[in-house]
Formats: structure tokens, C-alpha cells, sequence
């Protein structure tokens, strides 16, 4: 193992290898938890220290990360952490605040003060038991209630926009709250920090007024110099290399000045992100250019960092794992119970105050940060730094399940999407209403053809495109998150076409880590009639009738159809095989509006398989789609074939000029989902013409409703009737 680890380079090489391969694996684990990533990165810190990795295997341990290398990897971290920090400057804009800053003010301030309180109530029981006594006691009480106090800002972001809580009342005002939170606890921080580094009081003064006078400076002074970069950035030659290291020359100077003055770097570099102008997009660049080295590769070295400094071995007793329960217990009731109850004293409801409450209650990152100060200045001894290491991850661990809990889905759905006035407005008859998923550019256009001439010159019915964006690991959501609907070029295409036709359709574009949950939900809200899907070529081997579509399918209670486009420019003639299922009259429903809505001429080619020779069972179906619609009559032509496999016999009929083919989901047609193995759907990879595979919606209705000891005798009987 020395002769790998030869040299300060080739050693740190080595460690950030294994740093960063483990927080990505641990992060595959926790993304499938739903947890935010921080999770994954404290856990693998916690894994590469003495906890774990020099427990199991000390002589790895001490040759990987020897104590000579850790003065290296506190200097890379930290490096992260300034850069990192001016990230989160960069989140925070005072337009968060508008129209909300007294409830915000007043929250916000509730959260902090509460918890402060109680940190400094604990201090006194902490104190002689976990301190090393070196400290004052004064400094280890004001260290402990800003430990308490810290809200992590971007994992709380990061948890709003994939929950698509943020464009709701209880998000905006959370992530409003938490931008107050932060900025005041920094500027404790910072004040706390300048006690503990100057014993006189005097000093501790002076400094913070230090303090003052150069965040006045840089709102005076330097946030206009950083408005004419950003005002050149957007009119010139755009973000060049050259204002990158203009800003993070900037951001050193301010990291640089606010050390000198002694209320720690970190701040500095903090205060020059939040005054940067967040207009234009010049914030958003910035994020983009910096943050994926810095989330990626710096940050994972402090928190192994931080994991090399915590020893759970140093709680070594029953009553040791008491005080870290009653840490636990304390920051949970502060930061929860003050803020939701500060919530609710301002008119919240208790279900979004006791949200907002776990919300605020996430530590994360932040929480690390400051405990990692404290440590470096004393101010805290091992053993209790380790017992708040692990406060921060069960408190952040916990709040994406309790949110899920106490705010779930299906309460959120109703406040997303509640009906507007134009769709509460009476009608003579019920909209036909049509939700269309996309995905992909290329699958708009077919989409809209398809959707529109269902509906057809009826002002009434309804369209929405539904646009699920998935998450990032990038640290700026909120920022992207604001960019809107507006910002979607997927859509663009779809709406393009839509305008043509003279159609009217309503976007909407939000984060989603569940796209088969979110598309279920926003059918249910809106009222869907169909949820239509487009479809990309799949890898080799693999089903189209997969992942989220296959989940759509199974959990959707109303039609889905997914659309395999090969072309679609109007709808004229269509091909609907029939053998008789549930699906393949969820099929010919579908033709009817295309008939009746359109003109479309539908031919129904009823296959007889030599099973079900003289067992038509159409009639009824013909006498639907010749009924008189608002076009006129329509053109129905039937056409009985029998062959011995249903799929070719649709595909040789297909081939015969139709525009599009509707076919019914299901085994007779090669269309079933499998788990395992290989997928024939020769329908879907041979058939020359668009293809719209369609599910029955009430198949899943029925199943829902039925108890689960009569799920069998349901299949067996569709099975008779075809």
C-alpha cells in the first residue's frame, strides 16, 4: 500500500477517488429512499472515518488517510465550502420576500429565537458533562443555541421543488422563511465567533461593527459594480472566462476581508453571493459554472472530512446515547415547534404549519459547517461535535418521510390544480378533457394532431400539456425552478402545432422524482377523460410498454393511450382491430370521437381466431359509431377476417393507407408487460403507420374498487366474455 501512496499528490488522489466513488454509491441508495443527496454524502463521510472504515479495517484506514494528509484534505474542503457558500448566497433573493416578509419575518425569527433559547437552556446541562471545560462558558452557551438554530436553505429548496410544494402557499413562505433564517443565523454566527476568537468584550464590539460597516459597503459599493457585470454579461459578449474570475477573484477578496475582521471567511463569501443581482439570469449562470465541481468533488472531501473527525466510538455508554437522544429531542421540539406554532399564530392552517415546521427543521450541510467552526475553535470537544453530527442526519432524514405523512400527495394535488373560473364555467356538456405527457420535442406535434381532432372545433373540451421535468443534483433549484413553463422547450413544438390548428392548450411544466405518480394525480385532478403518452425508441431488448409508462397504465383509473408516431399529420382514415376485450372497446370509444368530432373514416377489422370463430360481438359497437354525431353520420366500415394470429392480420391491414391504427393493450395483440424476457409488440415495431395502443381506464377503476378476493373471478370472467 506505500508504494501506491508514495507522495502528498498521488495520496490525495487516492482519497479523492475513494471519497467521491462512495457518496455516489451511498447517493444511488439514497435517491431510491427519496433522500436528498447530503444524506448520502454525511453517511459516506461517517463511513470513511473511524466510525466505520478504521474500525473494520484500521491498517487501510491509516494508510489511506494518514494524519500528515488531513492538513490537505481541510484545505481542499474548505476551498469547497467557500465556493459552496457563495452558492447558497446566490440562492437567497429578497424577492422571496415580497408580499410575504411580515409572516416570514415573524416565522422565521420564532425559529431561531425558540430553538436559540432552548440550546442554551441544554447548554447548561452539557456543559460539565461533554465540554472540555477549556472554553467559557458564556461562548460554549451562544455556540449551542446558533447550533440549534441553523436551517439548511438548499436542501429545504431542493425538497420544495421536487415535492412541487414551492409554488404552493405553505412552500413560498417556507423558503421565504428559511432565506431569513439563514441570513440571520450567520450574522449570530458570525457575532458568536468574534466572542469566542477575542476574549474582551470590547474586541467582540468592535468587530462586529466591523461587520456591520462592510456589509454595508458591499451593498452600497460593490453590489452595483456586480450589477454593470451582470448588465455586461447579458447585453455583450455573455458570461466569459474573464467574469468568472472577476467574480471569484471577488469572492476571495470578500472571503479574505471578512476573516481579517474575524467573523470567519465562509461569511464573506456568503454575503457577495446574496448581493450578486439575480436578474437576467447572470445568478444561474454563475451556479452553473461553478457547482457541479464544487457538489461534486469539494464538498464530498469535507464532509469525509468532517466523518474523519466523528468517532461514534466515542459514545461509548447508555447514558452517552442519552445526551445524544436529548440533542435530538431538543433541536427537533425547537425548530418544529417554533416554527410551527409561529405558523399557525399567523393564520396558517395546522396541516401547513406542521409542514412548514419539518421543513425548517432540516440541518444538513449547514449544520455541519457549524459544528465543523466550533470544533476548529474550540468552542465544542469531540464527543459532542459527533453527537450533533448525528442530530444533523436524523433530523434531515427524517423530514422527506414526516412530510409525506402529514402533507401527502393527495392533498398537495388539490391545491396545485383546483380548477380555475374558465374551467368551473357551466357548460351544456361535459368537457371532454385530454392530458398529453411530453417527454420529447419530436412527440409533441403527433400528439396534438391526435388530440386535437378529438376533440375538433368544441370550444368546451379541454387539452393540457404536461411537462415533467426530473430532478437534478444541482444546488440552484430554486432558481431553475422560477425560470416557469415559459422556459420549457419541449413544449414548444406541441404548442407551435397547437396554434395552427386554433387550439387552445394549457402548459404545465414542474419538477417531478415520481412521473407516473404525478401524471395519475394531475389526470384525477383535471378531471381526464385520457391521458395520452408519446413513446422514444427503447434499447435493444427492451418493452416500450415499460417503466413509466407501464406504471401509468397500471395505476391511471381512466384511459391512457400511448402514441408510437410515425408521421402523424391529420387524421383521416383509421384502423381499429377488434378481438373483443375491454381494451379494444376503450379503442373503439376513441374512434368514435375521431369519427364523430373529425369525419374521420374509422374502419373495425374483427378478427376471428378459430377459438372464437362465430363470436363477433360488435354489433353494439357498430351501432355506437353509427349513431349521429355532431359532424354528421359517420363512416363506419366493418370488416370480419380469420386468421390464426390477430397480430398480422392487423399488420396486413394496416398496411392498406390508414393514417392511424388504435389497438387495444393486451396479450391476444403481443402488447402485455412482462418483467423478464424479451418483447415481440410487432404491432409497435412493424406496423407502417402511427400506432395509438390504448388502455382500458375503467379496468383499473373496477380493480380498485373490488376487494382483492375478487380480483381472480374478474379476470376469469373478461376472459369468458372474449
Amino acid at each position: 500500500m506505500a508504494a501506491l501512496l508514495h507522495g502528498p499528490l498521488v495520496l490525495f488522489i487516492a482519497q479523492a477517488l475513494l471519497i467521491v466513488g462512495v457518496s455516489r454509491l451511498v447517493g444511488v441508495f439514497a435517491k431510491r429512499l427519496r433522500q436528498p443527496m447530503v444524506i448520502a454524502e454525511i453517511t459516506a463521510g461517517i463511513a470513511l472515518g473511524p466510525s466505520l472504515l478504521g474500525w473494520l479495517f484500521p491498517g487501510f484506514s491509516a494508510a489511506v488517510f494518514p494524519t500528515s494528509s488531513l492538513g490537505t484534505l481541510s484545505l481542499m474542503s474548505q476551498i469547497g465550502l467557500l465556493l459552496f457558500m457563495f452558492l447558497v448566497g446566490l440562492e437567497f433573493d429578497a424577492k422571496l420576500l415580497r408580499g410575504r416578509g411580515r409572516a416570514s419575518i415573524a416565522i422565521s425569527h420564532t425559529s431561531i429565537v425558540v430553538p436559540f433559547g432552548l440550546g442554551s437552556l441544554l447548554a447548561l446541562y452539557l456543559y460539565p458533562r461533554v465540554s472540555n471545560g477549556s472554553i467559557p462558558f458564556s461562548s460554549f452557551t451562544l455556540f449551542m443555541g446558533v447550533a440549534m438554530s441553523i436551517t439548511a436553505f438548499p436542501v429545504l429548496a431542493r425538497i420544495l421543488v421536487e415535492r412541487r410544494l414551492l409554488r404552493t402557499k405553505v412552500g413560498a413562505i417556507t423558503i421565504a422563511c428559511a432565506a431569513v433564517d439563514d441570513v440571520t443565523a450567520w450574522c449570530i454566527l458570525a457575532f458568536v465567533v468574534s466572542i469566542v476568537r477575542f476574549t474582551g468584550v470590547g474586541d467582540a464590539i468592535r468587530t462586529s461593527l466591523m461587520a456591520v460597516a462592510y456589509i454595508a459597503i458591499m451593498l452600497v459599493l460593490i453590489r452595483p459594480l456586480l450589477a454593470r457585470l451582470a448588465d455586461r454579461a447579458r447585453n455583450r459578449e455573455g458570461l466569459t472566462q474573464n467574469l468568472v474570475a472577476a467574480t471569484l477573484m471577488l469572492v476571495l477578496l470578500s472571503s479574505w476581508a471578512t476573516e481579517l475582521i474575524g467573523i470567519h471567511a465562509l461569511f464573506g463569501a456568503f454575503i457577495l453571493g446574496a448581493v450578486i443581482p439575480k436578474e437576467h439570469g447572470f445568478a444561474q449562470e454563475l451556479a452553473g459554472k461553478l457547482e457541479d465541481v464544487v457538489v461534486v468533488l469539494l464538498l464530498p472531501l469535507f464532509f469525509a472530512y468532517s466523518g474523519l473527525r466523528t468517532q461514534i466510538g466515542l459514545l461509548d455508554s447508555p447514558g452517552a446515547w442519552g445526551l445524544c437522544g436529548l440533542i435530538i429531542l431538543v433541536a427537533c421540539v425547537g425548530k418544529f415547534g417554533g416554527s410551527a406554532i409561529a405558523a399557525r399564530l399567523t393564520g396558517m392552517p395546522w396541516r401547513e404549519a406542521s409542514a412548514l415546521g419539518i421543513l425548517m427543521n432540516t440541518r444538513g450541510l449547514m449544520e455541519l459547517i457549524v459544528l465543523n467552526i466550533g470544533l476548529d475553535l474550540g468552542v465544542i470537544s469531540p464527543t459532542l461535535f459527533t453527537m450533533m453530527v448525528l442530530m444533523a442526519l436524523v433530523t434531515t432524514f427524517m423530514t422527506t418521510p414526516l412530510l409525506e405523512w402529514i402533507y401527502p400527495q393527495s392533498e398537495l394535488s388539490k391545491e396545485l390544480y383546483q380548477p380555475n373560473e374558465a374551467e368551473l364555467a357551466p357548460v351544456a356538456a361535459p368537457p371532454f378533457t385530454v392530458v398529453m405527457c411530453v417527454a420529447y420535442d419530436r412527440t409533441g406535434p403527433g400528439m396534438m394532431t391526435l388530440a386535437g381532432s378529438l376533440i375538433g372545433k368544441q370550444a368546451a373540451h379541454r387539452l393540457y400539456a404536461l411537462r415533467l421535468i426530473p430532478p437534478t443534483d444541482r444546488a440552484s433549484f430554486v432558481l431553475t425552478e422560477q425560470l416557469g413553463p415559459a422556459q420549457s422547450t419541449a413544449l414548444a413544438p406541441l404548442l407551435s402545432r397547437a396554434s395552427e390548428l386554433g387550439v387552445e392548450v394549457r402548459p404545465l411544466t414542474f419538477v417531478s422524482g415520481q412521473p407516473a405518480v404525478d401524471i395519475r394525480q394531475v389526470a384525477e385532478a383535471k378531471g381526464a377523460n385520457l391521458v395520452m403518452l408519446g413513446w422514444h425508441k427503447p434499447l435493444v431488448g427492451q418493452a416500450v410498454l415499460r417503466g413509466t409508462v407501464h406504471e401509468v397504465m397500471e395505476q391511471a383509473p381512466v384511459d391512457v393511450a400511448v402514441l408510437i408516431d410515425r408521421g402523424l399529420t391529420q387524421v383521416r382514415r383509421v384502423l381499429v382491430p377488434y378481438l373483443g376485450g375491454s381494451h379494444d372497446t376503450a379503442a373503439l370509444r376513441l374512434a368514435h370521437r375521431l369519427a364523430t368530432e373529425s369525419g374521420a373514416e374509422v374502419t373495425i377489422l374483427h378478427v376471428v381466431t378459430p377459438d372464437r370463430r362465430g363470436k363477433l360481438g360488435v354489433a353494439h359497437q357498430i351501432e355506437q359509431l353509427t349513431e349521429q354525431g355532431p359532424c354528421g353520420a359517420v363512416s363506419v366500415r366493418l370488416e370480419v377476417v380469420e386468421h390464426d394470429e390477430p397480430a398480422q392480420a392487423a399488420l396486413e391491414e394496416s398496411a392498406q393507407g390508414y393514417d392511424l391504427v388504435l389497438v387495444g393493450m393486451g396479450e391476444e395483440w403481443g402488447l402485455e408487460h412482462r418483467l423478464f424476457g424479451l418483447q415481440a409488440e410487432r404491432l409497435i415495431s412493424e406496423c407502417p403507420t402511427s400506432l395509438l395502443v390504448v388502455r382500458d381506464g375503467a379496468t383499473v377503476a373496477e380493480a380498485a374498487r373490488a376487494p382483492r378476493s375478487k380480483l381472480r373471478g374478474m379476470k376469469l370472467a373478461q376472459d369468458a366474455e372474449g
